[in-house]
């Protein structure tokens, strides 16, 4: 591959495993295995002295070091309380997802020969801002350029259409992995994926079904031994009890019953777990599912999409039977589980690939008609107002296959536009008519990206001096709502010039990207005063500390 042409890796940075995968000469999705030789790997940490322990070892180790030990990190991403101690150090939640990462890397490094450095990691649709910016800081603490940050269920549908080869359709991205749940509306087309809408919660997942069996099994336990003691406050069994409830979640999707024995304090039980207990002890977080995706049908609907073609299963809690049966009984539909464990993780090395090939021909092309790259988004029309012509476009796409070794076909239909949608709304606090506090949103939930909106504002007092602007993010698709349904993400303070009379305007732009990342200016408009802002979130580690744990990161040995 071309020096110009450096190879983009998509990454699954999840909840409970995670992947790495790149796309080969051929052009096909390959998942790359890790020094253990499982084309997974656990999402667990274990801080051993000197050096720091990623995947199953880490998992294993959780019993005899549990205060040493970190699993389903990912939930406490952009979460500014969480810190775990370790030597008397502070560690973010940012820096453990970057062992993870390291991890991923220096295995893909070994097994292919070739240095990683350009990655896009996925993220479940429903993660906000903060968990965003978290996740990018992630990937620049463990070295990497991260190219771009994409939706789960987006990854997976474009992994999905290079599967079934087919041109169009709407599909359904049912997305329940282990610790995060999306519900995705996607419309594929021979040169376009585009979200329609999303929904979901990211702290629900299987680990949820998990934590309901262990609750159960303490139960069991204390009805046999007469204990009123929570046996899940000693580490010992506690780690137990999780082991022995993930082996018999996987057993019941093949079996009806499987036994599970429970050890603590010198005393040992054994129990008889059926499916059809560990469906009724977990209907409810079913339910919570197939709410949020009536809901999110619903707003579907309103964006002239009254239906779908097919519906597609992807994370490995969709192998429980009960989520199948539950879909097909609801929607009145045979879901497909599509490459449940790896769909993500390929998805994001196919849209990596498309990236990179993009990239080298928009520059190529630039080049050639002596335009600048952000001039060329829409090509189409370019050569439709006759600004460029069909032998440029041709020959630049002939450059591009002759410097990656791609086939001139596979760049034909390599470059495919990707269209989301904002899975959140963001607004400012603001006084409404009746002088009350509300936050009033000037970007709504499920709207296509990128978008600009501009609102005027007006101040409430002669010779006011300034205005804080507080930016906020909610789960509401409404316009104006009670300051209390939304979370601060971000404040700014904008200057105003001296004796400036009341109801003086103030223009709030909101511009939020591709990656979902949101820029803020606010400007007076009689003077011009002005402030910019990058919503990096005051929640996602910054400057020293980042910069702190970036160091540590590198000096630390990963295994």
């Amino acid at each position: 591959m071309a020096e110009t042409a450096k190879r983009i890796f998509g990454i699954d940075l999840g909840t409970t495993y995670s992947s790495i995968a790149y796309v080969d000469e051929f052009g096909k999705a390959v998942m790359i295995p890790n020094a253990e030789n499982e084309r997974v790997t656990p999402s667990v940490v274990f801080f051993d002295e000197d050096a720091v322990i990623v995947g199953e070892v880490a998992k294993e180790s959780a019993k005899l070091y549990p205060g040493d030990v970190v699993s389903f990190i990912k939930r406490s991403m952009g979460e500014p309380n969480f810190l775990f101690l370790h030597n008397g150090e502070s560690i973010r939640a940012e820096e453990i997802s970057a062992y993870i990462l390291r991890k991923l890397v220096k295995d893909a490094e070994h097994f292919l020969s070739e240095k990683v450095t350009d990655v896009v990691i996925t993220c479940p649709a429903y993660f906000g801002i903060n968990e965003r910016e978290a996740t990018r800081k992630a990937g620049e603490i463990a070295g990497l350029t991260v190219r771009q940050i994409i939706n789960e269920p987006t990854a997976a549908a474009i992994a999905y259409d290079e599967f079934a080869k087919s041109d169009n359709g709407v599909v359904l991205v049912y997305d329940l992995g282990g610790g995060t749940f999306d519900i995705t509306m996607i419309d594929i087309r021979k040169d376009s994926v585009e979200v329609i809408c999303t929904g979901g919660d990211h702290h629900l997942g299987g680990k949820d079904w998990d934590d309901r069996i262990s609750s159960y099994l303490v139960d069991v336990f204390q009805n046999e031994t007469g204990t009123n003691e929570d046996i899940l406050e000693d580490p010992d069994t506690l780690q137990d009890i999780i082991l022995s409830v993930e082996r018999a979640k996987k057993n019941l999707s093949q079996r009806q019953n499987t036994p599970i024995s429970i050890t603590h304090a010198g005393e040992r039980i054994k129990t008889l777990l059926g499916r059809e207990k560990f469906e009724e002890l977990t209907a409810d977080l079913l339910d919570r599912t197939i709410d949020f995706t009536h809901r999110m049908l619903e707003e579907a609907k309103e964006k002239g999409y009254p239906s779908f073609d097919e519906f597609i299963l992807v994370g490995g809690a969709t192998r429980m039977p009960m989520v199948q049966e539950r879909i097909q009984k609801e929607f009145s539909i045979v879901p497909k589980v599509f490459d449940p464990d790896e769909a993500v993780a390929k998805g994001a090395a196919i849209f990596g690939w498309k990236l990179m090939l993009s990239n080298e021909f928009s520059g190529r092309l630039a080049e050639k008609i002596n335009k600048p790259i952000n001039q060329l988004s829409n090509i189409s029309d370019l050569i439709k107002n006759k600004e460029i012509c069909l032998q440029d476009v041709k020959d630049a796409k002939q450059q591009v296959s002759e410097a990656t070794g791609c086939s001139f076909l596979k760049i034909e239909t390599a470059l495919m536009r990707v269209k989301n949608v904002t899975s959140k709304s963001f607004g400012i606090v603001a006084y409404n008519d009746n002088d009350q506090i509300i936050v009033f949103n000037l970007v709504l939930k499920n709207t296509g990206i990128p978008v600009v909106k501009k609102q005027k504002f007006y101040t409430t007092s002669d010779n006011q001096h300034s205005i804080l602007i507080r930016i906020m993010e909610s789960d509401t698709s409404q316009v104006e709502i009670p300051l209390g349904l939304a979370v601060d993400i971000r404040t700014a303070t904008l200057s105003l010039p001296p004796l400036i009379p009341a109801d003086s305007a103030i223009e709030v732009t909101f511009v939020l990207n591709e990656e979902g990342r949101l820029q803020i200016s606010a400007v007076e408009t009689g003077e011009g005063h002005k402030i910019d802002i990058l919503v990096d979130t005051a929640s996602v580690i910054q400057d020293e500390d980042f910069e702190k744990a970036k160091s540590r990161s590198q000096c630390l040995v990963v295994h």
